[in-house]
């Protein structure tokens, strides 16, 4: 970790880069969809709702799917043997949505991880062209409660040793898979994240490539390829023959 905290890019107003409106009522107005670029940590979810909303979202929906009478989901699925992925924001979500269904694992895909101290990634890749460092801090700002900072729970997992969600996972006895690149600005955060779990005793594995960016497996096919495989190798064990 580092103890210097850069400012925003002062030539770059993080809105405009964004192209939405910071509306006076505290919601905003996204006029483009812009690609590659993390909106919110629920990206699917457009409203100005800030956090715990998202996650409380997300195990409404994995409960409408268990609960859903559709027949490739009655007849092929197995919910007893359920693991939760999400990538980048979504990946956030998934780490901190309070599930109460029994799952094998726990996929985070490049997890959108922050806090108030600048890691050596984030530095190095300050001005990367996928997440340049004053994106990431203005999707916080806009996502997190209203008066909390970037070593919030919600933003940070490991700040104060790691939060009791650490310890719950533990006892669940989930599996638990990181992923990320050494080209992503958030690489140190995933390495921080797994360094904590090995040492409170989870059950937890990680993959980091070399290269690569934030959102390369969408854009990259054989990077997708590989990343299909390291998720086979991770969920077969708990496949029944």
């Amino acid at each position: 970790m580092s103890s210097q905290t850069p400012p925003s890019n002062p030539t770059t107003n993080p809105y405009q880069y964004l192209q939405i409106v910071n509306n006076s009522n505290g919601t905003i107005t996204r006029h483009h969809k812009i690609p590659n670029t993390p909106t919110s940590p629920n990206p699917n979810h457009p409203t100005p709702h800030r956090f715990p909303t998202a996650y409380d979202d997300a195990v409404e929906k994995v409960h409408l799917i268990k609960n859903n009478q559709d027949e490739w989901l009655t007849k092929y699925a197995d919910f007893s043997n359920t693991f939760i992925m999400g990538n980048s924001a979504g990946g956030n979500v998934a780490y901190h949505a309070r599930l109460r269904i029994i799952i094998e694992g726990l996929i985070l895909h490049q997890p959108f991880f922050g806090g108030t101290q600048r890691t050596e990634s984030e530095l190095r890749l300050v001005n990367d062209p996928v997440l340049p460092l004053f994106v990431n801090d203005l999707m916080w700002e806009l996502s997190l409660p209203i008066g909390v900072d970037r070593d919030h729970e919600y933003c940070n997992p490991t700040v104060g040793g790691g939060s009791q969600r650490l310890e719950k996972i533990r006892l669940l006895g989930w599996r638990v898979l990181v992923i990320d690149c050494k080209g992503d600005p958030l690489i140190d955060r995933q390495i921080e994240l797994v360094k904590m779990m090995e040492e409170k005793g989870l059950v937890v594995s990680s993959h980091f490539d070399e290269g690569g960016h934030h959102g390369v497996d969408l854009q990259d096919l054989s990077r997708a390829k590989a990343l299909h495989g390291v998720l086979k190798n991770f969920m077969l064990p708990t496949l029944v023959v």
